[in-house]
Parts: structure tokens; sequence; C-alpha cells
């Protein structure tokens, strides 16, 4: 830990000498070749950017970005009380300090720490908004991609080719949510609302609400509008595990009062990652044990009025993500009698509200499907080699960012039993490594080559509905290093950070061009 209490490497990151591009302000349409192209401009973008500059001082980059700002799901997201849903020592990235005193944030404020970074770090000018890619393919002769984008002022494609591609549009998709084929739906005369797509300007006071689902949308939004509803219910085809904390951490802060702000911060995120790495080795080696803790939490915060029931998985700890309710307002809400949760199955919709398969109605002026997001890899990009077309959920994740038969393509993907973040840190830093690797070596191409007869796995091992539902999109894991997702950030950081380039999977060559 001693090696980590020094300065982060990008802390010094920021630009002040002459930019080696000229501001991205006007519509770009003729064809041009940069180093690399990162798309998307959210929380990982930014953060990919930032950590390519500091290990490739002189690379050529530009960001595409779809929609018409930055912040990604934090842009894009709307709905009351809009969250994170892990602490933000961790959430945040390892070179720019987290210094609110709350370490459970408000999107409001995760969004302006987002964009403040790429401020700081001068990567707004390489922006590109507007900017949808929906084809990359790889030139072996020419070790380039070409990247086909749509430019939403006027539809108009734009072709950008490059050396390398940092996929950093997260895991779901923008334009399209999961809903359900309720019966009955078009019966329904109030509002029906799904949260990715939040209207502005909905005014839920002194109106009933229901909200359907009980994962971390749900948690966060039920307690919210409670606060000037007239009843909100949250209805739930079968509970889910949560976890009630406050949204301070009085060690961090106290942390920061006696010592310099990065120090702070990295002990906190130290402490943090190893907290929960342990409960969760627990939680999967000790299931019964992680169940009784887990209820023994909820019993004390729990109302009178709710029972114990509503809040018992059916599923082990971690085989589906456990939900947060900050300062437990989930449960104040429901002690204050504002809102509720109830255990049943949608027989129809009717025209004032639900009536559930038990016969009761739930009478309802607006209804909000918190149903979960659609997954897709690559953020919808599609990819090719050489003119054939690929298939992603084909292929094998080699360390969770590359796929095996793709050459110079990185796609950023966060952990599922904690922050996002940590394991996007490690993906970009160590992408700029690589590249940097490849420049000094002369190598045009880095491909990783799984071997024969490799046994499959899927992506991820999560029982959630929105997880199994896409699973057959995304690359395949094998059952050994570095075909593994570990989801432990203490072993990624000693492979991504340490362990050579060069490990004999990741096969480096320099293909020679087309003769004429």
């Amino acid at each position: 830990m001693a090696a980590d209490q020094s300065p982060h490497p990008l802390s010094q990151a920021v630009q002040t000498s002459t930019p080696d591009t000229a501001p991205d302000t006007a519509p770009h349409t003729a064809p041009e070749t940069v180093d690399v192209v990162i798309i998307g401009a959210g929380l990982s973008g930014i953060g990919a950017a930032v950590h390519l500059k500091a290990t490739v001082p002189d690379c050529r980059y530009v960001i595409l970005e779809g929609r018409d700002a930055i912040g990604g799901t934090w842009d894009l997201f709307r709905y009351p009380g809009i969250r994170s849903d892990s602490d933000m020592y961790t959430l945040g990235y390892a070179f720019r300090p987290w210094e609110d005193a709350r370490a459970i944030a408000d999107g409001p404020s995760i969004l302006r720490y987002v964009r403040d970074t790429a401020r700081a770090h001068d990567v707004e000018r390489h922006i590109r908004f507007g900017h949808r890619v929906v084809a990359a393919d790889w030139s072996t002769p020419d070790a380039l991609w070409t990247l086909q984008t749509r430019r939403a002022s006027d539809d108009a494609p734009v072709v950008v080719r490059a050396r390398h591609v940092m996929l950093c549009a997260g895991y779901y998709r923008y334009d399209r949510a999961h809903v359900p084929d309720f019966p009955g739906r078009e019966r329904f005369r109030g509002a029906f609302v799904v949260p990715q797509f939040w209207p502005e300007g909905l005014d839920h006071a002194g109106r009933r609400v229901v909200v359907i689902g009980s994962g971390a949308t749900a948690v966060t939004i039920v307690p919210e509008m409670a606060r000037t509803a007239a009843h909100v219910t949250m209805l739930q085809r079968s509970p889910t595990w949560m976890f009630a904390r406050p949204d301070t951490d009085p060690l961090a802060n106290g942390l920061r009062r006696i010592l310099p702000s990065r120090l702070a911060y990295a002990a906190t995120r130290w402490k943090n990652v190893t907290l929960g790495r342990y409960f969760y080795r627990r939680a999967r080696s000790q299931p019964d044990r992680a169940r009784a803790f887990l209820l023994d939490g909820i019993r004390k915060v729990l109302p009178p009025n709710a029972d114990i029931a509503d809040f018992t998985p059916r599923y082990d700890p971690w085989d589906q993500r456990i939900c947060l309710v900050p300062n437990a307002d989930l449960f104040t809400a429901i002690g204050q009698g504002r809102a509720e949760v109830v255990t049943d199955t949608i027989e129809t919709f009717t025209e004032t509200g639900i009536r559930l398969s038990s016969g009761r109605e739930l009478a309802a002026d607006i209804i909000v499907s918190a149903t979960g997001l659609m997954l897709q890899p690559t953020g919808g990009v599609a990819l090719s080699v050489d003119g054939h077309a690929v298939d992603v959920g084909q292929t094998f994740s080699y360390k969770g960012m590359m796929y095996s038969g793709l050459p110079n393509l990185v796609s950023v993907f966060g952990y599922t039993n904690a922050s996002w973040t940590l394991k996007a840190d490690l993906s970009c830093a160590w992408f700029a490594r690589l590249i940097a690797h490849q420049r000094r070596r002369g190598l045009r191409q880095a491909m990783p080559v799984a071997p024969a007869g490799l046994e499959a796995e899927p992506y991820l091992d999560f029982t959630s509905g929105y997880v199994q539902r896409a699973m057959h999109l995304f690359p395949k894991q094998g059952k050994t290093a570095p075909w593994r997702l570990h989801q432990d950030w203490f072993r990624d950081r000693k492979a991504l950070r340490r362990e050579p380039i060069e490990d004999g999977t990741l096969l480096l060559s320099n293909p020679p061009p087309l003769v004429s």
C-alpha cells in the first residue's frame, strides 16, 4: 500500500502544452486517421482519455459521443432521487479524489464530478458530440479500424480511421429499456413512465404511484417520490437483497481533516475495496451466514407495519447485485405509511391501476416500470475484421477487456460486485500501456488468440433477469486466466499493472501491407 501513498501519476496529467489537435468545434465530414478513438463520453470515456494522455502524451485521439453532452448514464437518467449505488471513493477515479462529504452521491453531483474531470484534464476539446458509431471494421493490411458513424445534426455519414479503439459506451442501450408486455396496459388512463426516459416536469405531488420492480432503480425512486406523493407502492414479483447504510463515511471525512486529500482518498478507497471484497467472498463461500447477516440488518430498520417476508429473497446474496438503501430511507417511508412493498404478480392493468393475481387492486395515477435495462455489448457497434462480421457472443473475453480475434480494441466493463470505475481505471491504464508498448516495439497489431478447445462459460454468472436475457450477446469466459473474469480488484490490479504485456496469449505482430 505504501507505493500508492504517493500522488497518483495521473494527478499530474492536466494538459498545459500546445494542443496537438485543433479544437473539435465544427462538424467533421472528411475521413481522417487518429491514434485512438474512444467511443462514449461518460464516466469511462473521460477516464480513458486521461489515462491515455498520461501514458502516451503525444497520442492523437478523439472521443465520439452519440448524445450532445458529457456524462453518459449520469446525464441520461433524470428520475427522482437518481444516485450512486456504490460509494464514491471507489466509483470515483483513482486519479481524482472525491471530496464531497457524502459517500453515496446524487446524480447531479456525480455528473459535475465527471465534467470537472474532463475540464481539468483538457478532454473537452477532443469530444465530438452527436456522432453515433454504428460499425467498425479492422483492416489487417492497413492495421487500422475504419469507423462508420452517423452525425445527429443531419444524419450524415462520417468516417474516422483509428489505430486503436476503446469502447466506453457502457453495457446497456441508451435508446431502449426493458418493458414487459403488461396485459391491459393500453387501458390505463394515468401516466405510464419508464425511468430511463423520465418525462420532464412530471408532477407526482399528491398522486398515487405504483413502481413495478425491486432493483436499485425502484429502491431509489420509491422513497424519493414518497416525500410528496399521496402514496407509493413498490410492486415486486419477488424480493431483492438490501443493505441499509448511512450516505456518509465518518472515517473518510475524518481522514480528510488530518491528511492530504489524495492520501485520505487513497486510504478510504483501499479500506472500502478491502471490506467489499471480504464480504463478497464470505457471501459466496458461506451463503447461509450472509443471508442471516443481511436479514439481521433489515430487521433492525424494518418498521412494525412491514413484513420481513417482503425482504427475504429466494436466491443467495450476490447471485444478484445487493441493493443499497442509503440512510434506510425506503424503510423510513414505509414506517411513516407513505410507501409500502407488495409481493405479487400482475393479472392486468385497469383504467385506474393494476389488478394483481391475488385479486387485490392497486389504485394509481402514475405507474413506473422500473423493470430493467436492455444490455448490449460494444455499445451497439457492429464489429468486423477484413470485411467479415464478428459475432461477439462467440468470442472469448481476454482479461475482461478484449475479445479474442479482435485486434487493437478494448471494451471497458466494470465489476458487478463492486464499483464500475475500479475495473474501468485498470482497463484504461492497461490499454494505454499496451499502446505505448506497441509503439516502442514498432508492432501495429495486438490480438488475443484463444486456444483451441477452450471451455466456455457465461460472461457473467448473475441470475438477474436483465442479465440472463442478454448473455448470449456477450463474449464467453474460460475457467482460467487470462480468460477468466475474477471480479476481484486485487487480482486484476496485479495482473494489469504488474504482469508483462506480452504474456504468450496476446499476439503482437506487424502484418505486412497489401502489395498492389
